[in-house]
């Protein structure tokens, strides 16, 4: 009786008990960190497109707001590009297509984010507009190569393939669409 009593305690106290406590505990600590970083990034995608539709004062004054007449493009496509680039970007500089396109990318990226929807396709979009932002203003100003934007779509990728929006959004609830069920890539 005392012999079992002893090995029930001690197993209790075993190594792989404690690492099995350990490994829950850091997945749950994951969640919310990949959790946190999708919301602080979809807050920045969102951000950007209400700056830029009100002019709040932020990267735009309110008498270049979209809603007051600006464009959302020809002020940094126009004077910011560089690089092997910049002529294709002067080119699109203002044009309303690559306005609208740009405005519906952050307000869509950024409240899927939020939300936790659709996660893996605004993560890809995310990526594309990031990159295709890095590539506007090549090399850029501090780094031969790497800056934000391009640390950002890679953790846009690591929030697709982790299912970020589970936690603390709407991904569990989305991905039991029929739609979501059926093309598991709209998840």
């Amino acid at each position: 009786m005392m012999t079992a009593m002893i090995e029930r305690n001690t197993a209790a106290k075993t190594p792989v008990a404690e690492t099995n406590q350990e490994q829950n505990l850091r997945t749950r600590a994951t969640r919310y960190l990949l959790a946190g970083l999708r919301l602080a990034l979809g807050w920045v995608f969102l951000w950007a497109f209400l700056d830029k539709v009100f002019g709040l004062g932020f990267a735009t004054e309110a008498k270049n707001a979209w809603i007051n007449g600006g464009s959302p493009t020809k002020g940094f496509l126009s004077f910011g590009a560089a690089g092997p680039f910049q002529g294709f970007y002067n080119s699109i500089a203002g044009a309303a297509w690559a306005d609208w396109l740009f405005m519906i990318g952050l307000a869509a990226i950024g409240t899927a984010l939020l939300l936790g929807i659709g996660v893996r396709v605004a993560a890809a979009a995310g990526g594309l507009l990031l990159v295709l932002m890095w590539t506007a203003v090549l090399p850029p100003e501090n780094n031969p190569f790497m800056d934000d934007h391009l640390v950002y779509a890679g953790v846009l990728a690591l929030l697709a393939v982790t299912n970020a929006g589970d936690t603390w959004g709407l991904g569990r609830t989305w991905a039991r669409l029929p739609i979501v069920k059926r093309f598991g890539w709209l998840r």
